[in-house]
């Protein structure tokens, strides 16, 4: 090691297999496989390990989700990746849409838009996602994510349109 080089920080984390949630899909509604997850009863999906996201809540058309934002989380600048935040945004607005889906429909990302508002880092504080629907059809529904910091104050917004689809 250099002189000009610091000590090397690392990480680990662990998740289940994400095949054995998988095979849930289809056989439960979407609100009813969100609230497996927050119960304990189903594995959380890889992702939510991987970025440490935190408290998953779900109600119909509604989800939110919590990251307290880490190092690891970092861009070259000093602030939380644009990635890590859109990656929320889209988590919360994706399970909103998933939440209101019956059993045997799924979804997938048409789009996703977003707003960085103002920088996040270490200091803000406990982010706190927070997805709703805004309007949803037979085919597609539109979607909303705010993303708030640990003073409340809004540091970033999306808006995302999902396609709907038959899972069989």
């Amino acid at each position: 090691m250099t002189q000009t080089q610091q000590p090397v920080r690392s990480r680990t984390f662990s998740w289940s297999d994400p095949v054995a949630g998988a095979a849930h899909i289809g056989r439960r509604s979407g609100l009813e496989l969100l609230r497996a997850m927050i119960a304990g009863e189903l594995a959380a999906p890889p992702v939510m390990h991987l970025m440490d996201m935190a408290r998953l809540e779900a109600d119909e058309g509604r989800v939110a989700v919590e990251l307290v934002p880490q190092e690891f989380h970092y861009n070259p600048l000093g602030t939380v990746h644009g990635g890590v935040i859109s990656t929320l945004l889209d988590t919360a607005a994706g399970c909103a849409v998933h939440s209101t889906l019956p059993a045997g429909v799924g979804y997938t990302s048409l789009d996703l838009n977003v707003r960085f508002l103002r920088p996040v880092t270490v200091d803000s504080g406990t982010l706190r996602c927070e997805g709703s629907v805004l309007q949803r059809g037979r085919r597609t529904a539109l979607a909303e994510a705010r993303l708030l910091d640990g003073a409340g104050r809004l540091t970033a917004h999306a808006t995302s349109t999902c396609l709907l689809s038959p899972l069989n």
